[in-house]
C-alpha cells in the first residue's frame, strides 16, 4: 500500500500526510467554489474523517461558516483524533447526526458539503443513519466535494453499496483508485482531481500497480508515428471486416468508414449479398464483397492483414456459416457484437483474437448475468481472458483492456452521449485500423479505444451529448489520430491502485 510505505521507508509521518490530504481539499474547493463560505463537513470515525477535520480547520481559520457533523470518535490513538481535538481545543463545535431530526434541514443554506464520511477498504453497506445523510446531502442540490473516495462506493471495483454520495468532485490522494475511473464510479465521483502529496516518487516503484490509466486528452502530438513521404497503401495495412448481415448494412458502413478514418490504407467489407449496393453507394472507398456462398471468404482472408468480424452480422444461416469459417482463422482477428454471441455457442480459447464485449455479450460469454459483470468489471477481463486468452476490451463506462500478460488498463474518456447505436461498430473499425497499421493487439485495442473515447468527447464538446451519433465521431477521427486535437496521455505514474489502506 503506497501510504504505508511511505510511512514505514521514507519517513513520511502519517499526521503530515492527513493534514496534508485535508489542505488538499481545502485548496481545491477554493479553487472551484471561491465563493462558498457556508460549509458543511460530514465526518466519519476513520481516517477520512480527520481528513474532514483538517478540511473544517482549514476552512475556519479562512473565516468561512463550517458546520461540522461528526459520525462516531476516531480512535484515542490515531491521527484522525489528533485532528479531532485540535478542532476542539480552539472551541469550535461538533454537532452530532442525532441532535438534528430532518437532516435535509441542516443541509439547507450551506453552499458546500465535504463528504469525510468513509474512504477506501469499504466492504458493506453504510450504516442507516450514514444513509439517511448521504440521501440528503444527495437530494439538496448542493455541491459536495468527496475526500479520497465518495462515501459508499467501493473504490476497488466501482460498485456503489446500497447508497453513495453523488459529488461534483472528488480529491484523491497518492494513489488513484480503480474504482473511481470504471463501472458506477465515474457517475459518483465527478471530476476526480489527483494529488500525490508529495510523497517520494520512490513508492511508486516499490507497489505493483493494479491497473493502469489512459487518458484521452491534449493536443500536442499524434499518436500514431508520422508516414514516410513514400508510402503507399499497402504499407498502411488490409483489413477485412465481415459484416452486413441481413437488414444491417449501416452497421458495416460504420464499422468500414471508422476504419478508414483511422488510418487503414484498405478497407475490404464482405457483407450479405443484399446489402451490398448500400454499402458501397455510402462509403465508396471500400471493396465491398456481398458473400453469398461462405466458401468466397477465402481468397479475401488470404489477402487480409488483419480481420474484422461482428457488427450488423446476425445470427441466423448466413452469419453461422461465416462464422464456422472464421473461427479457425489463425491471423488477428477482432471479434465483436454477433460474432461474440456465436463464440458464446461455442467457446474456445485463441490467442489471436481481440474481443470487444459490452456487459451483456460479456455475460453470454461468461454464462452468467449482467450484474455480476458490472458488480466487479475487474474480475469480468480476468474470466473472459482464462476463458478466452487472447486480449479483451470490456466496454463501458471506464472500458477496461487487458491481455493475460499484463495488468488492466482503464481509459479515462468518453461521455454519456457514446451510448448509441453504432458507437461500438465504429470502435471495432478503430481498433482492426491500428492493428492492420502494425500495432500489436494490446495497443492497437489500447490506443483505438481511447482514441474513439476522445473523438467521441470532441464531438460532445461541439454539437452536445443529446443526438451524438457514430457518423459526428468518426468525423473527428482524424484529427485525434493526426494530433490536431487530441493525444493520449498516461495518468500520473501511469497507474492506479486496488486497496489502499486508508
Amino acid at each position: 500500500m503506497l501510504d504505508k510505505s511511505a510511512i514505514e521507508n521514507y519517513g513520511q509521518a502519517g499526521y503530515t500526510l492527513m493534514e496534508n490530504a485535508g489542505i488538499a481539499v481545502f485548496n481545491h474547493y477554493r479553487h472551484r467554489w471561491p465563493l462558498a463560505r457556508r460549509i458543511l463537513v460530514l465526518a466519519g470515525p476513520g481516517n477520512n474523517g480527520g481528513d474532514g477535520y483538517v478540511v473544517a480547520a482549514q476552512a475556519a481559520s479562512a473565516g468561512h461558516q463550517v458546520t461540522l457533523v461528526a459520525f462516531g470518535e476516531p480512535a484515542t490513538d490515531s491521527d484522525a483524533n489528533r485532528f479531532r481535538q485540535e478542532w476542539l481545543r480552539a472551541a469550535h463545535p461538533i454537532t452530532k447526526p442525532t441532535q438534528i431530526n430532518v437532516p435535509d434541514d441542516s443541509i439547507a443554506g450551506h453552499d458546500l458539503v465535504v463528504d469525510a464520511l468513509l474512504g477506501t477498504g469499504l466492504s458493506r453497506p453504510p450504516d442507516a443513519l450514514m444513509a439517511e445523510w448521504i440521501d440528503a446531502v444527495n437530494n439538496s442540490g448542493i455541491a459536495t466535494v468527496a475526500v479520497d473516495v465518495p462515501s459508499g462506493l467501493d473504490s476497488d471495483v466501482g460498485v456503489v453499496l446500497g447508497v453513495a454520495i453523488r459529488a461534483r468532485t472528488t480529491v484523491t490522494f497518492i494513489g488513484r483508485k480503480q474504482g473511481l475511473y470504471t463501472g458506477q464510479g465515474p457517475e459518483y465521483c465527478g471530476k476526480v482531481h489527483f494529488d500525490d502529496l508529495d510523497v517520494p516518487g520512490e513508492v511508486y516503484d516499490e507497489v505493483d500497480a493494479a491497473a493502469r490509466l489512459a487518458v484521452a486528452n491534449g493536443d500536442q502530438q499524434s499518436i500514431i508515428p508520422p508516414r514516410s513521404r513514400t508510402s503507399h497503401k499497402g504499407d498502411q495495412g488490409h483489413l477485412l471486416l465481415i459484416a452486413g448481415g441481413p437488414g444491417m448494412a449501416g452497421a458495416a458502413i460504420i464499422a468500414g468508414s471508422a476504419a478508414l478514418r483511422a488510418g487503414s490504407g484498405l478497407v475490404s467489407v464482405a457483407v450479405h449479398p443484399d446489402n451490398a449496393a448500400a454499402v458501397v453507394n455510402a462509403r465508396p472507398e471500400m471493396m465491398v464483397h456481398g458473400i453469398a456462398d461462405p466458401a468466397d471468404l477465402k481468397p479475401l482472408l488470404e489477402r487480409a492483414d488483419v480481420v474484422a468480424i461482428g457488427p450488423g452480422l446476425g445470427r441466423g444461416p448466413w452469419a453461422q456459416q461465416i462464422w464456422a469459417i472464421i473461427a479457425g482463422f489463425s491471423g488477428p482477428l477482432i471479434v465483436d457484437a454477433d460474432a461474440l454471441n456465436l463464440l458464446a455457442q461455442a467457446p474456445h480459447a485463441a490467442p489471436n483474437r481481440v474481443l470487444t464485449p459490452h456487459a451483456g455479450e460479456a455475460a453470454r460469454l461468461l454464462g452468467c448475468g449482467v450484474p455480476e459483470i458490472e458488480g466487479n468489471r475487474f474480475a469480468a477481463v480476468k474470466a473472459l481472458l482464462k476463458k478466452y486468452s487472447g486480449t479483451v476490451l470490456l466496454k463501458g463506462a471506464g472500458t477496461l483492456v487487458q491481455t493475460a500478460r499484463a495488468v488492466p488498463t482503464v481509459i479515462r474518456g468518453g461521455n454519456p452521449g457514446m451510448a448509441s447505436g453504432g458507437m461500438g461498430d465504429a470502435l471495432t473499425g478503430v481498433v482492426g485500423a491500428f492493428l492492420a497499421q502494425g500495432m500489436d493487439k494490446l495497443n492497437a485495442t489500447l490506443l483505438g479505444a481511447a482514441a474513439h473515447a476522445w473523438a467521441g468527447d470532441l464531438a460532445a464538446a461541439q454539437i452536445g451529448e443529446r443526438g451524438l451519433l457514430a457518423t459526428d465521431l468518426i468525423a473527428r477521427l482524424p484529427q485525434v489520430i493526426n494530433g490536431h486535437h487530441g493525444q493520449l496521455e498516461p495518468g500520473k505514474y501511469g497507474s492506479v491502485s486496488g486497496k489502499f489502506g486508508r
